[in-house]
């Protein structure tokens, strides 16, 4: 069973910034697409970023500018760099490697921006 470990998350002002984290026991991201998704309060979770194993990223339109996703080079840990953030953004927001019939998903982790 492959767990994914998000860190990361907390309470920023608006116009702040983080980096998420989302960390596995093995290589999974350099066999597998890692991606970040949100869940904002009851709604469903909406795909913010992916990354495919040979390095190909894209983007949701509401982020694009703003948030990077990138992996590191042992394929262990997906990162997601948070800039410029808005109220807007809050909310859970979870890592997912999917690929080689894999779908994990991790425990999420809450993002607060505050005006």
């Amino acid at each position: 069973q492959v767990q994914l470990v998000e860190s990361g998350g907390g309470s920023v002002q608006y116009g702040g910034s983080l980096r998420l984290s989302c960390t596995t026991s093995g290589p999974i991201f350099s066999h597998a697409s890692g991606a970040w998704y949100r869940q904002l309060q009851e709604n469903q979770r909406e795909l913010i970023a992916d990354l495919t194993p040979n390095g190909r990223v894209s983007y949701s339109n509401f982020v694009k500018g703003r948030f990077a996703i990138s992996r590191n080079s042992g394929g262990t840990t997906i990162y997601l760099e948070m800039n410029n953030l808005t109220p807007g953004d809050t909310a859970l927001y979870y890592c997912n490697a999917n690929g080689q019939g894999l779908n994990a998903w991790g425990q999420g982790t809450q993002v607060t921006v505050s005006s």
